[in-house]
């Protein structure tokens, strides 16, 4: 991970390099498995054994060896440890005798939490975030994407910084000029201060170029549909299948960061633009969200979203709703979404099948991304879901309301229009309800208007 921090004032600082000396570099060696101590709390009687395990393949797919796991139950967490002074001393005791490189602690800790336990147990203390984080930079290989882990990774880090004894505090100069000068804890937080600056003018322009090609997508009429899920529903496995792509598919915990997209036929729809994009998890940290903005765009601008889900997990449920959180974050959660239940194949007595409503349109798919079971069943899903998301109507502008109406030219929506007595535009209007719904949040005028 010290790869992506570029500036050489940044990494000769003694405090960054130590709080980054967690991650792993981005390249194509081997790197050594950290011996970690992992440590989780009970907060409700019902003991959530899943949060655990999920934390423990987060563990794994961070390449971290684990040897010990310690919980334990508390109504509230501490303010000094989180876990309490007792916990905190058993967790020391744990990592002296086992040689543990590492804390893993399956929570959000403050900066003061990570550094009283650093203190007790003489090793490096990382929560959940910085777990998450780790995962990113290892997985991450395209310019934007490392761009994105790095401005996160500098987010999560300028909260964290503390004042050493060693300090740039005091300046050599003439009579007049001698005194207190800039401390080491301020020149850190200048220094990735300007940094963040940086990446965000980068993505900033990538996040335009980006805009620039889906752009083009909607002004020649083509349709995206964008994959999202939980991590390792399987979102990667049949995005291959479909697109006959080459993306790395793993049943790991966030194997694909980089977005991908690719043209895909659909029959009586012509060509769509299929994307796949990185999962999603609990307690995803704000930070990532934020920095990762510019490639869930492609999520947020999308015709369709098939949201994957593993059926054959105990907390599909719980994953679904955390999905929709996120969704509702980056504000995509009025996309239309057609849900994929993946890996039907390791359920017994459930075969390939199209949920439909009340109205007979197909709200969800039951497939094996796997084995290839039910794939037709999605595409003509999807061929329907496309078809009837185009509304047709007349739509009366008055003359000032010129702009709506260059609107839906620009959206290649009008098919004929003829000019009244009054001088208002009578437009025949056909239109996707995806666009249509962008533009009343564009033209709050046009839910006033009866078509």
């Amino acid at each position: 991970m010290n790869d992506f921090i570029n500036l050489s004032a940044v990494e000769n600082s003694p405090e960054i390099s130590t709080a980054l000396s967690s991650s792993k570099t981005v390249d194509n060696s081997q790197p050594t498995k950290d011996k970690a101590v992992v440590v989780h709390v009970f907060f409700s009687q019902n003991k959530n054994i899943e949060d655990l395990q999920e934390f423990q393949l987060l563990a794994e797919s961070a390449n971290v060896e684990i040897l010990q796991i310690i919980t334990t139950s508390r109504a509230t967490p501490q303010a000094k440890y989180f876990i309490g002074e007792g916990k905190a001393q058993e967790i020391a005791d744990a990592v002296k005798a086992l040689d543990a490189d590492v804390v893993l602690v399956n929570h959000q800790l403050t900066p003061a939490q990570t550094r009283n336990l650093e203190s007790i147990c003489q090793c490096r203390v990382v929560d959940r975030t910085g777990v998450i984080l780790d995962i990113f930079a290892q997985r991450a290989r395209s310019h934007e994407g490392k761009l994105q882990v790095e401005l996160a990774q500098l987010k999560h880090l300028s909260t964290r910084l503390v004042r050493r004894k060693t300090g740039l505090d005091q300046q050599k100069g003439a009579v007049g000029l001698r005194g207190p000068g800039e401390t080491q804890l301020e020149t850190d937080r200048r220094l990735i201060k300007v940094r963040i600056a940086q990446l965000q003018n980068r993505l900033a322009k990538v996040e335009k170029q980006r805009n620039q090609n889906r752009q083009t997508r909607q002004k020649a009429d083509i349709p995206t549909i964008s994959l999202v899920g939980y991590t390792n529903a399987g979102k990667s496995t049949l995005f291959n299948f479909i697109t006959q792509a080459n993306v790395y598919a793993a049943d790991q915990l966030f194997a694909t960061l980089d977005p991908t997209l690719r043209r895909l036929q659909i029959q009586d729809v012509g060509t769509v633009i299929l994307a796949d994009t990185v999962g999603f998890v609990r307690q995803l940290p704000h930070d990532l969200v934020s920095a990762f903005k510019s490639t869930l765009q492609e999520t947020v601008e999308a015709s369709l979203l098939l949201h994957v889900i593993d059926a054959a997990d105990a907390r599909k449920i719980e994953n679904i709703e955390a999905v929709n959180l996120v969704l509702e974050e980056i504000k995509a959660d009025k996309v239309p979404v057609l849900l994929v239940y993946n890996k039907i194949d390791l359920l017994e007595n459930v075969v390939p099948h199209i949920e439909y409503d009340d109205e007979n349109k197909p709200v969800a798919v039951y497939l094996s991304a796997h084995s290839g079971e039910g794939l037709d069943l999605l595409l003509e899903a999807i061929k329907v879901r496309l078809k009837n998301e185009i509304l047709s109507f007349t739509l009366t502008l008055l003359p000032q309301e010129g702009k709506i109406r260059h609107a839906l030219y620009q959206l290649d929506s009008i098919r004929h229009e003829q000019i009244s007595d009054e001088g208002e535009f009578i437009l025949n209007v056909q239109i996707d309800k995806v666009e249509w719904l962008k533009l009343h949040k564009q033209f709050p005028k046009l839910s006033e208007i009866i078509y």
